[in-house]
Protein backbone atom coordinates (compact mmCIF):
# COMPACT_ATOMS: atom_id res chain seq x y z
CA UNK A 1 0.00 0.00 0.00
CA UNK A 2 2.86 2.36 0.78
CA UNK A 3 4.26 1.82 -2.71
CA UNK A 4 0.84 2.39 -4.30
CA UNK A 5 0.47 5.67 -2.41
CA UNK A 6 3.83 6.85 -3.74
CA UNK A 7 2.70 6.03 -7.29
CA UNK A 8 -0.55 7.97 -6.78
CA UNK A 9 1.45 11.05 -5.73
CA UNK A 10 3.19 10.98 -9.14
CA UNK A 11 0.12 10.52 -11.36
CA UNK A 12 0.11 14.25 -12.16
CA UNK A 13 3.55 14.13 -13.81
CA UNK A 14 2.44 12.46 -17.05
CA UNK A 15 1.54 14.00 -20.41
CA UNK A 16 -1.08 11.93 -22.23
CA UNK A 17 -2.76 12.09 -25.64
CA UNK A 18 -6.30 10.67 -25.80
CA UNK A 19 -7.63 9.78 -29.27
CA UNK A 20 -11.16 8.64 -29.97
CA UNK A 21 -14.87 9.35 -30.11
CA UNK A 22 -15.83 12.57 -28.36
CA UNK A 23 -19.21 12.58 -26.62
CA UNK A 24 -21.20 15.18 -24.72
CA UNK A 25 -23.00 13.59 -21.78
CA UNK A 26 -26.18 15.51 -20.96
CA UNK A 27 -28.09 14.92 -17.72
CA UNK A 28 -31.65 16.05 -17.08
CA UNK A 29 -32.39 15.83 -13.36
CA UNK A 30 -35.82 15.69 -11.75
CA UNK A 31 -38.26 13.58 -9.77
CA UNK A 32 -41.19 11.27 -10.50
CA UNK A 33 -44.53 11.69 -8.79
CA UNK A 34 -46.99 10.14 -11.24
CA UNK A 35 -47.45 7.99 -14.33
CA UNK A 36 -48.34 9.63 -17.63
CA UNK A 37 -52.01 9.36 -18.70
CA UNK A 38 -50.79 9.05 -22.30
CA UNK A 39 -48.72 5.89 -21.82
CA UNK A 40 -47.54 3.69 -18.92
CA UNK A 41 -44.36 5.70 -18.39
CA UNK A 42 -43.23 7.94 -15.52
CA UNK A 43 -43.53 11.71 -15.81
CA UNK A 44 -40.23 13.31 -14.79
CA UNK A 45 -40.53 16.79 -13.36
CA UNK A 46 -37.25 18.22 -14.63
CA UNK A 47 -35.54 20.92 -12.59
CA UNK A 48 -31.89 20.88 -13.69
CA UNK A 49 -29.75 20.16 -16.78
CA UNK A 50 -25.98 19.53 -16.69
CA UNK A 51 -23.32 18.66 -19.26
CA UNK A 52 -20.05 16.78 -18.82
CA UNK A 53 -17.48 15.45 -21.31
CA UNK A 54 -18.12 11.81 -22.26
CA UNK A 55 -16.43 9.07 -24.29
CA UNK A 56 -12.81 9.93 -25.06
CA UNK A 57 -13.47 13.35 -23.51
CA UNK A 58 -14.36 11.68 -20.21
CA UNK A 59 -11.04 9.82 -20.23
CA UNK A 60 -9.33 13.18 -20.68
CA UNK A 61 -11.46 14.54 -17.83
CA UNK A 62 -10.34 11.68 -15.59
CA UNK A 63 -6.70 12.42 -16.37
CA UNK A 64 -7.14 16.14 -15.62
CA UNK A 65 -8.82 15.24 -12.31
CA UNK A 66 -5.40 13.81 -11.32
CA UNK A 67 -3.81 17.16 -12.36
CA UNK A 68 -1.93 15.51 -15.24
CA UNK A 69 -1.58 17.17 -18.65
CA UNK A 70 -3.88 15.81 -21.35
CA UNK A 71 -4.52 16.53 -25.03
CA UNK A 72 -7.54 15.34 -27.03
CA UNK A 73 -7.74 14.28 -30.67
CA UNK A 74 -11.03 13.59 -32.47
CA UNK A 75 -13.89 15.30 -34.28
CA UNK A 76 -16.98 17.32 -33.42
CA UNK A 77 -19.84 18.68 -35.48
CA UNK A 78 -20.56 22.30 -36.33
CA UNK A 79 -23.37 22.75 -33.82
CA UNK A 80 -24.33 24.13 -30.40
CA UNK A 81 -23.46 20.86 -28.67
CA UNK A 82 -19.91 21.15 -29.98
CA UNK A 83 -19.64 24.55 -28.33
CA UNK A 84 -20.95 23.11 -25.06
CA UNK A 85 -18.40 20.29 -25.19
CA UNK A 86 -15.47 22.58 -26.04
CA UNK A 87 -16.50 24.92 -23.24
CA UNK A 88 -16.44 22.07 -20.70
CA UNK A 89 -13.06 20.86 -21.98
CA UNK A 90 -11.48 24.31 -21.81
CA UNK A 91 -12.95 24.86 -18.35
CA UNK A 92 -11.08 21.73 -17.24
CA UNK A 93 -7.85 22.85 -18.98
CA UNK A 94 -7.89 20.04 -21.52
CA UNK A 95 -5.92 20.86 -24.68
CA UNK A 96 -8.24 20.78 -27.72
CA UNK A 97 -5.81 21.50 -30.59
CA UNK A 98 -6.25 17.96 -31.91
CA UNK A 99 -10.04 18.32 -32.24
CA UNK A 100 -11.30 19.03 -35.76
CA UNK A 101 -14.74 20.19 -36.94
CA UNK A 102 -16.56 17.93 -39.40
CA UNK A 103 -19.56 19.92 -40.75
CA UNK A 104 -21.21 16.78 -42.18
CA UNK A 105 -21.42 15.14 -38.75
CA UNK A 106 -23.16 16.28 -35.61
CA UNK A 107 -21.56 16.10 -32.19
CA UNK A 108 -22.39 12.85 -30.41
CA UNK A 109 -24.72 13.47 -27.45
CA UNK A 110 -26.03 10.99 -24.89
CA UNK A 111 -28.91 12.42 -22.85
CA UNK A 112 -29.73 10.64 -19.59
CA UNK A 113 -32.89 11.49 -17.66
CA UNK A 114 -32.41 10.94 -13.93
CA UNK A 115 -35.25 10.74 -11.41
CA UNK A 116 -33.80 10.88 -7.93
CA UNK A 117 -30.81 8.53 -8.20
CA UNK A 118 -32.39 6.34 -10.89
CA UNK A 119 -31.72 6.64 -14.62
CA UNK A 120 -35.10 6.50 -16.37
CA UNK A 121 -34.07 6.56 -20.03
CA UNK A 122 -31.15 7.45 -22.31
CA UNK A 123 -31.41 9.16 -25.71
CA UNK A 124 -28.44 9.00 -28.15
CA UNK A 125 -27.71 11.32 -31.08
CA UNK A 126 -24.73 10.05 -33.05
CA UNK A 127 -23.04 9.24 -36.35
CA UNK A 128 -21.28 5.87 -36.64
CA UNK A 129 -19.98 6.07 -40.21
CA UNK A 130 -16.17 5.95 -40.61
CA UNK A 131 -14.44 9.30 -40.90
CA UNK A 132 -13.57 10.61 -44.30
CA UNK A 133 -9.92 10.06 -45.28
CA UNK A 134 -9.22 13.78 -45.06
CA UNK A 135 -10.40 13.91 -41.44
CA UNK A 136 -8.37 10.81 -40.56
CA UNK A 137 -5.33 12.41 -42.17
CA UNK A 138 -5.75 15.57 -40.08
CA UNK A 139 -5.81 13.56 -36.85
CA UNK A 140 -2.81 11.45 -37.86
CA UNK A 141 -0.77 14.51 -38.87
CA UNK A 142 -1.52 16.11 -35.50
CA UNK A 143 -0.27 12.95 -33.74
CA UNK A 144 2.83 12.75 -35.94
CA UNK A 145 3.78 16.36 -35.27
CA UNK A 146 3.37 16.08 -31.49
CA UNK A 147 4.07 12.47 -30.49
CA UNK A 148 7.49 13.16 -29.00
CA UNK A 149 5.80 15.39 -26.40
CA UNK A 150 3.59 12.67 -24.90
CA UNK A 151 4.40 9.87 -22.46
CA UNK A 152 1.44 7.72 -23.49
CA UNK A 153 -1.42 7.46 -25.95
CA UNK A 154 -4.89 6.22 -24.98
CA UNK A 155 -7.16 5.00 -27.77
CA UNK A 156 -10.85 5.30 -26.85
CA UNK A 157 -12.89 3.30 -29.36
CA UNK A 158 -16.65 3.75 -29.00
CA UNK A 159 -17.33 2.68 -32.58
CA UNK A 160 -18.45 6.14 -33.74
CA UNK A 161 -16.05 6.25 -36.70
CA UNK A 162 -12.91 8.00 -35.43
CA UNK A 163 -10.93 4.85 -34.70
CA UNK A 164 -10.31 2.95 -37.94
CA UNK A 165 -7.74 0.58 -39.41
CA UNK A 166 -6.01 3.28 -41.44
CA UNK A 167 -5.48 5.57 -38.44
CA UNK A 168 -4.34 2.84 -36.04
CA UNK A 169 -1.92 1.20 -38.43
CA UNK A 170 0.09 4.40 -38.76
CA UNK A 171 -0.38 5.44 -35.14
CA UNK A 172 0.90 2.19 -33.63
CA UNK A 173 3.99 2.13 -35.88
CA UNK A 174 4.67 5.75 -34.91
CA UNK A 175 4.27 5.00 -31.20
CA UNK A 176 6.60 2.00 -31.42
CA UNK A 177 9.25 4.08 -33.16
CA UNK A 178 9.07 6.64 -30.34
CA UNK A 179 8.77 3.97 -27.58
CA UNK A 180 5.44 5.31 -26.30
CA UNK A 181 2.92 3.49 -24.10
CA UNK A 182 -0.29 2.73 -26.03
CA UNK A 183 -3.40 1.52 -24.21
CA UNK A 184 -6.80 0.79 -25.75
CA UNK A 185 -10.36 0.84 -24.44
CA UNK A 186 -11.57 -1.50 -27.18
CA UNK A 187 -14.63 -1.92 -29.36
CA UNK A 188 -15.39 -5.62 -29.75
CA UNK A 189 -15.70 -5.38 -33.56
CA UNK A 190 -12.28 -3.75 -33.89
CA UNK A 191 -9.92 -6.03 -31.95
CA UNK A 192 -7.96 -6.85 -35.10
CA UNK A 193 -6.87 -3.17 -35.24
CA UNK A 194 -5.02 -3.26 -31.90
CA UNK A 195 -1.98 -5.36 -32.80
CA UNK A 196 1.18 -4.79 -30.74
CA UNK A 197 -0.17 -2.10 -28.40
CA UNK A 198 0.96 -2.07 -24.77
CA UNK A 199 -2.35 -3.15 -23.25
CA UNK A 200 -6.11 -3.29 -23.80
CA UNK A 201 -8.84 -3.00 -21.14
CA UNK A 202 -12.00 -4.82 -22.28
CA UNK A 203 -14.88 -5.72 -20.03
CA UNK A 204 -16.00 -9.34 -19.78
CA UNK A 205 -18.68 -9.04 -22.49
CA UNK A 206 -16.35 -7.30 -24.93
CA UNK A 207 -13.75 -10.03 -24.41
CA UNK A 208 -16.33 -12.76 -24.99
CA UNK A 209 -17.74 -11.18 -28.15
CA UNK A 210 -14.29 -10.40 -29.53
CA UNK A 211 -12.99 -13.94 -29.24
CA UNK A 212 -16.13 -15.28 -30.89
CA UNK A 213 -16.02 -12.66 -33.67
CA UNK A 214 -12.36 -13.28 -34.41
CA UNK A 215 -12.92 -17.06 -34.49
CA UNK A 216 -9.54 -17.68 -32.89
CA UNK A 217 -8.75 -21.38 -33.28
CA UNK A 218 -6.60 -23.89 -31.44
CA UNK A 219 -4.10 -26.29 -32.99
CA UNK A 220 -6.87 -28.70 -33.98
CA UNK A 221 -8.58 -25.91 -35.92
CA UNK A 222 -11.64 -25.97 -33.64
CA UNK A 223 -13.09 -23.08 -31.74
CA UNK A 224 -12.10 -23.20 -28.09
CA UNK A 225 -15.27 -21.26 -27.29
CA UNK A 226 -18.43 -22.68 -28.81
CA UNK A 227 -21.05 -20.10 -29.78
CA UNK A 228 -23.83 -21.82 -27.81
CA UNK A 229 -21.78 -22.33 -24.66
CA UNK A 230 -22.04 -20.26 -21.46
CA UNK A 231 -18.98 -18.01 -21.07
CA UNK A 232 -17.42 -19.22 -17.81
CA UNK A 233 -14.61 -17.86 -15.63
CA UNK A 234 -12.27 -20.41 -17.19
CA UNK A 235 -13.31 -19.13 -20.61
CA UNK A 236 -12.30 -15.61 -19.55
CA UNK A 237 -8.78 -16.89 -18.95
CA UNK A 238 -8.60 -18.77 -22.24
CA UNK A 239 -10.10 -15.89 -24.20
CA UNK A 240 -7.65 -13.38 -22.69
CA UNK A 241 -4.68 -15.62 -23.49
CA UNK A 242 -5.88 -16.16 -27.05
CA UNK A 243 -6.48 -12.46 -27.63
CA UNK A 244 -3.02 -11.59 -26.29
CA UNK A 245 -1.36 -14.13 -28.56
CA UNK A 246 -3.47 -13.11 -31.55
CA UNK A 247 -2.65 -9.40 -31.12
CA UNK A 248 0.94 -9.82 -29.93
CA UNK A 249 0.37 -7.55 -26.91
CA UNK A 250 2.14 -7.35 -23.55
CA UNK A 251 -0.89 -7.38 -21.28
CA UNK A 252 -4.66 -7.36 -21.01
CA UNK A 253 -6.72 -6.00 -18.11
CA UNK A 254 -10.29 -7.32 -18.14
CA UNK A 255 -12.90 -5.62 -15.94
CA UNK A 256 -15.41 -7.98 -14.33
CA UNK A 257 -17.99 -5.67 -12.76
CA UNK A 258 -18.77 -6.65 -9.18
CA UNK A 259 -16.02 -9.30 -9.40
CA UNK A 260 -13.27 -6.71 -9.82
CA UNK A 261 -10.74 -7.22 -12.60
CA UNK A 262 -8.09 -9.63 -13.81
CA UNK A 263 -4.65 -8.81 -15.18
CA UNK A 264 -3.00 -11.00 -17.80
CA UNK A 265 0.65 -10.45 -18.67
CA UNK A 266 2.82 -12.22 -21.19
CA UNK A 267 4.71 -15.16 -19.60
CA UNK A 268 3.16 -14.47 -16.16
CA UNK A 269 0.38 -16.02 -14.13
CA UNK A 270 -2.94 -14.14 -14.31
CA UNK A 271 -3.84 -12.13 -11.19
CA UNK A 272 -7.43 -11.60 -10.01
CA UNK A 273 -8.03 -8.27 -8.23
CA UNK A 274 -11.27 -8.27 -6.18
CA UNK A 275 -13.46 -5.18 -6.24
CA UNK A 276 -13.04 -2.60 -3.49
CA UNK A 277 -16.28 -0.72 -4.28
CA UNK A 278 -18.14 0.03 -1.04
CA UNK A 279 -21.41 0.98 -2.76
CA UNK A 280 -22.53 1.22 -6.36
CA UNK A 281 -24.77 4.05 -7.62
CA UNK A 282 -23.73 4.37 -11.28
CA UNK A 283 -21.25 2.43 -13.42
CA UNK A 284 -21.31 5.04 -16.23
CA UNK A 285 -17.74 5.88 -17.21
CA UNK A 286 -16.10 3.41 -14.82
CA UNK A 287 -14.15 1.88 -17.71
CA UNK A 288 -12.84 5.35 -18.59
CA UNK A 289 -11.54 5.73 -15.04
CA UNK A 290 -9.84 2.33 -15.24
CA UNK A 291 -7.92 3.00 -18.45
CA UNK A 292 -6.94 6.56 -17.49
CA UNK A 293 -5.66 5.52 -14.05
CA UNK A 294 -3.94 2.38 -15.36
CA UNK A 295 -2.16 4.36 -18.08
CA UNK A 296 -1.05 7.13 -15.75
CA UNK A 297 0.31 4.48 -13.40
CA UNK A 298 2.39 3.00 -16.23
CA UNK A 299 3.69 6.49 -17.04
CA UNK A 300 5.11 6.80 -13.50
CA UNK A 301 7.11 3.60 -13.99
CA UNK A 302 4.71 1.43 -11.98
CA UNK A 303 4.42 -2.24 -12.89
CA UNK A 304 1.28 -3.30 -14.71
CA UNK A 305 0.08 -5.06 -11.55
CA UNK A 306 0.60 -1.96 -9.41
CA UNK A 307 -1.16 0.21 -12.01
CA UNK A 308 -4.05 -2.28 -12.15
CA UNK A 309 -4.49 -2.23 -8.37
CA UNK A 310 -4.63 1.58 -8.36
CA UNK A 311 -7.12 1.55 -11.26
CA UNK A 312 -9.28 -0.88 -9.27
CA UNK A 313 -9.38 1.48 -6.28
CA UNK A 314 -10.21 4.42 -8.58
CA UNK A 315 -13.08 2.50 -10.18
CA UNK A 316 -14.38 1.62 -6.71
CA UNK A 317 -14.63 5.32 -5.94
CA UNK A 318 -16.37 6.51 -9.13
CA UNK A 319 -19.10 3.84 -9.13
CA UNK A 320 -20.16 5.24 -5.76
CA UNK A 321 -21.02 8.56 -7.44
CA UNK A 322 -24.06 9.40 -9.58
CA UNK A 323 -23.41 10.22 -13.23
CA UNK A 324 -20.21 10.21 -15.28
CA UNK A 325 -17.70 10.85 -12.49
CA UNK A 326 -13.99 11.17 -11.79
CA UNK A 327 -11.75 10.85 -8.77
CA UNK A 328 -8.65 12.72 -7.54
CA UNK A 329 -5.25 11.87 -6.11
CA UNK A 330 -6.45 12.94 -2.67
CA UNK A 331 -9.54 10.71 -2.83
CA UNK A 332 -7.43 7.83 -4.09
CA UNK A 333 -4.84 8.25 -1.33
CA UNK A 334 -7.58 8.33 1.30
CA UNK A 335 -9.16 5.15 -0.09
CA UNK A 336 -5.76 3.42 -0.12
CA UNK A 337 -5.46 4.29 3.55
Amino acid sequence: MKNLKEIVKKLNKAKVLVIGDLILDEYIWGKVERISPEAPVPVVWANRRTHVPGGAANVANNIRAYDAEVHLAGVIGSDDNAELLLSELKKNKINTKGIFVEPDRYTTVKTRIIAGHQQVVRVDWEHTEPLKQEATRKIFNFIKENISYFDAIIIEDYGKGVINAQLLQGLILLAQAHKKIVTVDPKEDHFQYYREVTSITPNRKELENAVRNLKIRDNKNKLKLDSDKLFTDNDVDRAAEQIMEYLGIESLLVTLGENGMKLFEKNKKAVHIPTVAQEVFDVSGAGDTVISTFTLGLCTGASKLEAAHIANFAAGIVVGKVGTATTTRNELSERLS
